[in-house]
């Protein structure tokens, strides 16, 4: 395992996130997708409902009930009681048999939204594990200790088992940490902040490891960097229609009315507002251009269709992230425990095939727009965009990159969910490939920030060549901005820095932030 680059760490006051086990939100979590820190609490009523179902499960030891997963084995293993003195030791060989990941390590931001998605699970009270372990979770959290949790290990069926499984040995000292920008030993990372390595009761280990936390970290990253994307999409998409000296006629608020698709009325407002008070195209209004290339005309249904999917995804990845998926259920209510499937992650990988298919969607076309800018036959400017053509290639090479990303979308949209392949000796013979999904999601979003900017290079460049003419107002603020940047391009030169500067200022949000600082208001 290799390792990682700490976080980056911004300079914002350090927030207190409070859980409770049921309200955490998308919008609680971006700050640790940015890299910032955070504190966490947890509220009395939760602490309370822990400290009840623990009670509960402490009776079953004392009685000597056999439950699975307290007093028995796991897996196909589920039949074989344990001696109660043997309880603890069953918790921690649970753990480290289960460390079988391997792969990069996941991002820190990732592993630290996983902290945060497993520890606000067991404060609904369903769990049975001590408050003595959750007041060690937040410690450690607070302390800014990360475990190095590998990638790949997880087939999403009883949860993220292996990747899970590393978080939790490196709170019992085992394998490696992340503490104050430093990678050590788990072991040494919990002397540095003055703890020393857990030790799990009955049942706790496997309410540490059943779950779908990684999965959903992912997801959570993902989908707040789609949200993003979304907005950007829309506003480079404007530069190049202003490039093309495109119409503005099909981003009328009648024909989305007409349609009643909310995608598409969001994705045509955007437009819209990044097109307010445009002099490019009030003085080609009457040029005889009767009907722009799909790939323009047709935003408001492509774009449209991407947001109202990643508004589904959203959706049920927010319901998720207050879920149960621990096995077995204690409830400590009707005193019953139920051993179920509320692990299985095949909601999570669904919908990030969809995110995913959709998302590749946006790249497809932002490629497509990438021809139109830099074809002379189609967008009548010089060849390539280049000021001195034959000479110089300008960005003849830079649509090869698009094209390039956008034809491994394809690839990576293949859907994870319908496979599956039996594991534990055919016990858990359905499984949802949940990591994998929302993997090749992530990847896909990656390719796409990275085919976006190359259009927002392409479309800045050909607004050199009509540059006395001022555009609307949010393509204006999106040229300008990237010109703070990325200079135009007066000759060839070495091209790699300005697609990666581009990526980032997409990526991270800039672009979005200074369009809307212009046009005030857009829609994911």
């Amino acid at each position: 395992m290799g390792s990682q680059a700490p976080l980056p760490r911004t300079h914002c006051p350090l927030k207190t996130l409070t859980l409770d086990g049921t309200s955490l939100t998308l919008e609680d979590l971006a700050p640790l997708v940015r890299g910032e820190d955070l504190r966490l609490r947890i509220t009395r009523e939760a602490r309370g409902a822990v400290r009840h179902s623990r009670k509960f499960v402490d009776d079953i030891v004392r009685r000597g009930t056999v439950v699975y997963g307290v007093s028995t084995g796991f897996g196909k293993l589920k039949s074989q009681a344990i001696d109660p003195g043997d309880l603890a030791e069953l918790q921690a060989n649970l753990i480290l048999s289960h460390c079988v990941g391997v792969g990069e390590a996941m991002p820190l931001e990732e592993v630290r939204i996983a902290q945060v998605l497993r520890l606000n699970s067991l404060l609904r009270g369903y769990s049975g594990v001590r408050p003595s372990l959750v007041d060690a979770l937040v410690r450690l959290f607070n302390a800014g200790f990360i475990p190095e949790v590998p990638r790949q290990g997880s087939v999403g069926a009883s949860g993220d088992l292996a990747p899970l499984s590393h978080m939790a040995a490196a709170y019992m000292g085992h394998g490696h940490a992340w503490v104050g920008g430093k990678r050590r030993k788990a072991r040494a990372a919990l002397k540095a902040i003055g703890e020393t390595p857990l030790e799990f009761a009955a049942k706790e280990g496997l309410a540490l490891i059943n779950g779908t936390e990684i999965m959903k970290a992912t997801g959570v990253v993902t989908v707040l960097g789609a949200q993003n994307l979304s907005r950007a999409a829309d506003a480079v998409a404007s530069v190049t229609i202003e490039a093309l000296l495109g119409s503005a006629n099909p981003f009328q608020a009648v024909l989305a009315d007409i349609k009643d698709n909310d995608g598409q009325r969001r994705t045509s407002a955007n437009i819209r507002r990044c097109l307010t008070s445009s002099r490019v195209l009030k003085s080609h209004v009457s040029c005889d251009r009767v009907q722009d290339p799909y790939s323009l005309r047709c935003i408001p249904q492509i774009h449209g269709a991407f947001k109202t999917a990643l508004e589904h995804v959203a959706s049920v990845l927010s319901s998720e992230l207050n879920a149960i998926t621990d096995n077995p259920i204690i409830d400590p209510k009707s005193g019953d425990v139920f051993s179920a499937g509320m692990f299985h992650g095949q909601p999570l990988s669904v919908i990030q095939d969809y995110l995913g298919l959709s998302l590749a969607t946006i790249a497809n076309v932002s490629e497509r727009r990438i021809e139109q800018l830099v074809n002379p036959d189609l967008s009548h400017l010089p060849a390539f965009l280049s000021t001195k053509p034959g000479l110089h290639s300008g960005l003849m090479i830079a649509q090869y990159t698009a094209a390039a990303l956008a034809s491994e979308n394809k690839v990576l949209a293949h859907p994870a969910s319908v496979d599956t392949i039996p594991t534990s000796a055919n016990q858990e013979d359905h499984v949802s490939m949940g990591v994998t999904a929302v993997r090749k999601a992530h990847s896909i979003l990656a390719n796409c920030e990275q085919v976006v900017a190359i259009e927002w290079i392409c479309a800045a460049q050909a607004r050199e060549f009509n540059s006395e003419v001022r555009a609307g107002k949010g393509a204006q603020a999106a040229h300008d901005f990237l010109r703070e940047h990325v200079p135009a391009l007066d000759g060839d030169r070495y091209l790699h820095p300005d697609l990666i500067t581009a990526r980032d200022l997409l990526k991270d949000g800039q672009l979005v932030t200074a369009v809307v600082r212009a046009v005030k208001k857009l829609e994911a």
